[in-house]
């Protein structure tokens, strides 16, 4: 349960300002149909980060040992510095025609989120757990917790909270997961 709960925290906190999240207010905002663009950020989420989290358990089989931990370690430190970065929205991937909003905002969200900042946190939960299933749901979780809000208030949701704190409090939720794992490395 330790990795569905942390792994929902943190992409909850990360992902409020991130581009997808972005492209979600743009979605709302062009297609005002909630429902579909909902489903279909679900929908491209639990494909996305499923395949990122079993590639990290993959990893982690592979490369095990003292010197992978700490790799990971610092990876979860440079995921803090990275979330300190604003993203700008990606308008390409928001104007999509292709077919139904559901179908435009599965492949939007699907192709925007590759390489997003969510992703390759939930690859790193993916090797810190091993267990694809519950990172998975909780990355989810995350992305479904920032991003409902997101769609049904539009641009309103952003104004909420200012993002550069957002930002800070994502890249510390990094750092202090990156050093736990860097002292835990070095007690056990």
């Amino acid at each position: 349960m330790e990795a569905l709960w942390i792994s929902t925290l943190i992409v909850a906190i990360a992902e409020i300002g991130d581009k997808t999240q972005l492209l979600a207010i743009v979605l709302a905002a062009k297609f005002r149909k909630p429902v579909p663009i909902i489903l279909g950020i679900l929908a491209a989420t639990l494909v996305n980060h499923g395949l990122a989290a079993g590639l990290g358990v993959l990893i982690s089989e592979f490369l095990d040992g003292v010197w992978f931990r700490v790799l990971v370690a610092i990876s979860f430190l440079a995921m803090a510095a990275w979330a300190l970065i604003p993203d700008k929205e990606d308008e390409d991937a928001a104007t999509s025609k292709s077919g139904s909003v559901f179908i435009t905002t599965l492949i939007a969200f699907f192709l925007v989120e590759i390489g997003d900042k969510t992703q390759i946190a939930t690859t790193l939960l993916g090797a810190r757990f091993e267990d694809i299933v519950f990172v998975t749901l909780g990355t989810t979780l995350g992305m479904m917790i920032a991003n409902i809000p997101a769609v049904l208030l539009g641009e309103a949701a952003t104004r909420i909270i200012p993002l550069k704190y957002v930002r800070w409090i994502a890249a510390a939720l990094f750092a202090v997961l990156g050093v736990w794992l860097l002292i835990d490395i070095f007690l056990t």
